[in-house]
């Protein structure tokens, strides 16, 4: 009773520190001391300061600032427009047509981008017009947004599998090449679902396409070889060893900067403004992963996740059974908090249980991110979906309904990976002999 007491009153601390308006990073570290301080009965302002201190010097997390400026200089370069005029010759009479520019989109430019936001803003900015000239159904070109944009936190590299992996001590680059194969199987069915629901859509009458010829169709695509050859330089080198997360981080960034001198789009002020939104948003990770490091002392203090994990263990809970309230927990957390945020709160506390249920931390990487994904579009509080009202002025609820298939499919993408898990094991287990430790 008493440690039911203890968590409650965490728990409410922690929503009234973050329900006042005070940033993730001090409410972590008051929770944090409140702890040690109340309930372990020692000083926390030394232990808390040192721990901060220890994990900013944490060589995990130097991948961390290169993927975000990374994808931010990308995100100032022509290379959504190139995406655009190489896919749609391509795609444009399948069934379905442009909407799989959408699927398409998100896909290549998440894998260079790493972020969701990221993703969705730039290929709505690029695709909604020209998908509403072209007379396709709104609520189509909304869905076929919602949910793929979401693999820029699968595809890597992702930010969060960066995080993830520096706070469970497992390698960056097996969990981030652990992402390849489920990112791509979703956008498979994402594909499939477009091309069976439009072929029976009665009203889906957009403008058809001119009829190109495969060598026009072809010579369209030398605008996407810039985007698959810095795909190949940050994934390759961590594919085959050459290089650590960090190094292909590096590599990546200077393959961005090229990109962006080739296309004439890099100057002075694009430079200095890639390199302060990234600083920004580097500084507000590293702040938050910082207090997740306090708090995870806190937890270690009092002792709170080996009782937790004891009091699963009462409950008899089989591993199916413990991965459906986590499924539970993060579908809620993913509604109010970022995936960064959701990953430091709960991985203090889970991964005890985790690892004692017997649950490989890399497979349990991707549980995480992709449940997190589909929590990024749960209706009607999803952070993508206030994205898509503010880029289409349509209402919360009617930009829910027109994601919901999408949820759906990402709801089952989640019983796809539990059943078949080698999904995402297989890969990074067949190259752990020359994959590097971060």
């Amino acid at each position: 009773m008493e440690h039911f007491i203890f968590f409650t009153t965490l728990l409410l601390l922690l929503a009234l520190f973050l329900g006042s308006g005070v940033w993730i990073g001090f409410s972590l570290v008051g929770v944090a001391a409140f702890a040690i301080e109340f309930f372990a009965h020692r000083s926390s302002g030394a232990p808390i300061a040192t721990t901060m201190w220890t994990a900013s010097s944490s060589w995990m997390l130097s991948s961390l600032p290169m993927f975000i400026w990374m994808g931010d200089i990308l995100f100032r370069t022509k290379l959504s427009e190139d995406l655009f005029r190489g896919l749609a010759p391509l795609l444009g009479r399948l069934p379905g047509g442009l909407l799989h520019t959408n699927i398409m989109g998100c896909t290549l430019f998440g894998a260079v981008s790493g972020s969701s936001v990221a993703t969705l803003t730039t290929v709505a900015q690029m695709t909604v017009p020209e998908l509403k000239k072209r007379n396709y159904p709104e609520r189509m070109i909304v869905g076929t947004l919602a949910g793929p944009a979401t693999l820029g936190l699968m595809i890597p590299p992702s930010i969060m599998m960066v995080v993830y992996g520096a706070m469970t001590n497992e390698s960056i680059a097996a969990i981030s090449i652990a992402g390849i194969i489920p990112g791509l199987v979703l956008a498979a069915i994402f594909t499939a679902y477009v091309a069976i629901t439009c072929t029976f859509m009665k009203d889906f009458n957009p403008t058809p396409e001119p009829i190109t010829t495969w060598r026009e169709k072809i010579y369209a695509t030398r605008r996407l070889i810039p985007v698959v050859l810095l795909m190949s330089l940050v994934l390759g080198t961590m594919f085959v060893g050459i290089a650590t997360a960090t190094e292909a981080a590096a590599l990546g960034v200077a393959g961005a900067l090229s990109l962006a001198w080739w296309q004439g789009t890099l100057n002075w002020k694009n430079f200095i403004d890639s390199l302060m939104a990234a600083t920004r948003t580097s500084a507000m990770i590293a702040f938050v992963l910082l207090a997740g490091s306090a708090l995870s002392l806190a937890m270690g203090y009092t002792e709170l996740p080996n009782l937790l994990a004891d009091w699963v263990a009462t409950m008899h809970l089989s591993a199916f059974g413990l991965l459906m309230v986590l499924l539970l927990l993060y579908t809620i957390l993913g509604g109010f908090l970022d995936g960064i945020s959701c990953i430091v709160l709960t991985l203090p506390l889970i991964e005890p249980m985790l690892r004692a249920a017997g649950i490989d931390m890399i497979w349990f990487g991707i549980f995480m991110v992709l449940v997190i994904e589909k929590a990024q579009i749960t209706p009607p509080i999803g952070f993508n979906l206030f994205v898509l009202q503010a880029m289409t002025g349509h209402n919360i609820f009617k930009i829910a309904a027109w994601s919901f298939p999408m949820y759906l499919i990402m709801l089952g993408m989640v019983f796809v990976i539990i059943a078949f898990p080698g999904l995402a094991t297989w890969l990074p287990h067949q190259m752990m002999h020359v994959l590097p430790p971060s």
